[in-house]
């Protein structure tokens, strides 16, 4: 059942995201996966806070929550009734040190590991609350058409990533504030960041993507990287973890 009015869809696809302002998994599922949030910071080791990158690789109870109706029900609308998991990411930027997210497009990253960047969505869940203050994620709207920018070197100590993107004009930046549960969607090709979390207040999110199946992942640019099938049928000739 889709969870997104007609009106919410065409807002995704002219600005390139959407703020859902709602609970988006039920309180028991959303504590659940807090806990798993919980576990994999504890056995985190040395990595930091904000470098749990595809936990679902390692711990298949986050599966769960990554195909379960609740999320897909808000990706279908977007992406159409074919939906493969591309990845996710547990992201904590810890009080008062938490690194700022420079400006960048998921889409550069990706660059050569899928044929195309027509319909990759992320969901970005709260597990805690997400503000300003405590360094929420940002978009610069309708930046979506390209992504792929020009990048310059940045100092990987201070930030999540080595590069960021030349001469943003963040004017018009829309920061994605949202209560623990809410989430927010964003376009694969949209520039987005967040600042440092210099407050003495934890922000978490969960990031939970997804491709629209007509999209080939291309074998030899992902050694080791699993997708799975969430809903409906391969359109591209991919290989899928459970299928």
């Amino acid at each position: 059942m889709s969870k997104l009015s007609k009106e919410e869809v065409e807002f995704y696809h002219e600005n390139g995201y959407l703020l859902y302002k709602k609970q988006l998994l039920p309180q028991h599922m959303l504590d659940g996966l807090t806990a798993l949030f919980e576990e994999h910071l504890a056995e985190k080791g040395s990595k930091l806070s904000d470098e749990l990158d595809t936990p679902h690789f390692r711990d298949e109870r986050l599966l769960d929550y990554l195909l379960c109706d609740e999320v897909l029900d808000v990706v279908e609308p977007i992406l159409g009734p074919n939906i493969g998991l591309w990845s996710s990411h547990f992201i904590c930027k810890d009080p008062y040190v938490g690194r700022a997210t420079p400006w960048h497009e998921d889409s550069a990253y990706w660059k050569g590991r899928v044929d195309s960047f027509h319909g990759i969505v992320t969901v970005w869940l709260a597990i805690d609350p997400s503000t300003r203050e405590n360094g929420c994620m940002q978009v610069i709207p309708e930046t979506h058409r390209n992504g792929f920018s020009d990048y310059e070197d940045v100092d990987s100590r201070l930030n999540l990533f080595a590069t960021q993107i030349r001469n943003v004009d963040d004017s018009k930046a829309v920061a994605f504030e949202l209560e623990r549960g809410q989430c927010s969607l964003h376009d694969s090709r949209i520039i987005h960041g967040a600042t440092a979390n210099k407050s003495p207040y934890r922000r978490c999110g969960y990031t939970m993507r997804y491709f629209s199946t007509d999209i080939r992942v291309i074998p030899e640019k992902n050694p080791g990287f699993k997708v799975w099938l969430a809903r409906g049928k391969d359109l591209a000739g991919n290989t899928y973890a459970n299928a």
